[in-house]
């Protein structure tokens, strides 16, 4: 077996583990990145693609945000769509901040190439990855790599590795508590090199199901629409794509909509789900290993993000400092974020998909829910504030 020693292992090289070992890095602290994946299967990952404020500082802060200032886009509103009528939400006139679309697949090329440039040791396509002594003060790492057996002896794991990654379910049952709900439904997406229909994303409820207009460069546009979980992308074509996406957005959208061929399409299930405490032992988990948000809103990075930010500031603080205060926390800080920016996925996607189960009462709760914010500034301002970023009360 070979051995050995970091400060900080974090599983995973998503956004999530690569900004954590970015911001340590910038602070003299140490860290080994071990991923399941190969790295062309990461940076080829399609993901989300807005940031919100706090997220872009963030990126700032860890001096990653070149690329991302020079080629993002700014934006300060978007539009929320209900059977054809259409009601902006002015996020830069609501909050005085804005956010930037950027997609997570650059960001992740972006941090992948500039941690292996400063000299960090990431750890690809390594397998039988498995934490072990986690709640001791030497928490290892184990995985194969190339026939040969790598054991990595650390102060602390960071779990990023997904929902399916093996550090959340390192905690006894007995310890770990999880809350779900799983969608009806799935977000059928497609990518295309063609300029975005509209400057600003909309998100629509229509009587056929939801859809959304998004983009990931001012040449390049994703969009998605509401579809049963039966379905598969083969049943898509991108003809039949585009008629259905056409009708959900209305006529005045849709005489504007360039369509062409997709290079990439795909088929993503909705859910919510929880994971308590986001440490054990001398283990966190961050991102998508703790939780998971429905896209509807765009919190997912995010979310995560805002984790490595907590969790930065606690291990530095550790380290500099000797002071365990953050670390301490962490779980209940971050939680009670969570849940907050849960509740608001979970309303944008309740008011705007169908669901097959609701009955006529709920359907009409559904366009009152749009009325009202139609109707209301301090309605519209609640979106804005969630939309741009929940602050971190740390």
């Amino acid at each position: 077996m070979k051995y050995k020693k970091t400060q900080v292992i974090i599983v995973g090289s998503g956004p999530a583990g690569l900004l954590l070992s970015q911001l340590l890095h910038n602070e003299g602290i140490s860290s080994i990145i071990v991923d399941r994946q190969s790295r062309e299967r990461i940076e080829g990952r399609v993901r989300a693609g807005v940031l919100e404020w706090g997220s872009v500082q963030a990126l700032e802060e860890a001096k990653i945000g070149e690329r991302m200032h020079r080629e993002g886009l700014p934006h300060e509103g978007f539009d929320l769509a209900f059977d054809g009528e259409f009601h902006r939400i002015d996020v830069g006139g609501l909050t005085g901040k804005k956010v930037m679309v950027y997609g997570q697949t650059e960001l992740t090329m972006d941090l992948i190439a500039q941690r292996l440039e400063q000299g960090c040791e990431i750890v690809f396509s390594a397998g039988d990855v498995q934490p072990t002594d986690v709640t001791s003060n030497t928490p290892k790492i184990q995985y194969t790599k190339d026939g040969e057996t790598v054991e990595i002896e650390g102060d602390y794991i960071t779990g990023c590795d997904g929902f399916h990654g093996v550090c959340r379910q390192t905690i006894p049952s007995t310890v770990l508590k999880t809350y779900e709900k799983v969608y009806p439904f799935g977000w059928l997406g497609v990518l295309v090199e063609k300029p975005p229909v509209s400057d600003e994303l909309i998100y629509a409820n229509h009587q056929r199901g939801f859809a959304l207009c998004s983009m990931r460069s001012k040449t390049r546009s994703r969009y998605y629409i509401q579809c049963p979980l039966t379905d598969n992308v083969e049943d898509w074509s991108d003809q039949r794509f585009w008629d259905e996406l056409s009708l959900r957005v209305g006529p005045d959208v849709a005489r504007n909509l360039e369509t062409g061929d997709s290079f990439e399409k795909s088929i993503a299930p909705l859910r919510s789900f929880v994971a308590e405490p986001m440490r054990y032992g001398n283990m966190f988990l961050a991102g998508d290993a703790a939780h998971i948000v429905p896209p509807t809103g765009a919190k997912g990075l995010n979310l995560a993000i805002a984790d490595i930010r907590v969790l930065s500031r606690g291990l530095i603080e550790h380290y500099k400092k000797s002071n365990n205060h953050y670390l301490e926390r962490y779980s209940d800080i971050c939680l009670k974020r969570v849940w907050k920016v849960e509740r608001f996925s979970w309303f944008m996607s309740t008011m705007l998909h169908q669901f097959p189960e609701f009955s006529a009462f709920e359907k009409r709760m559904q366009r009152a829910e749009f009325d009202h914010i139609q109707g209301s500034e301090t309605a519209s301002s609640s979106i804005a504030e969630n939309y741009v970023g929940l602050p971190l009360e740390m």
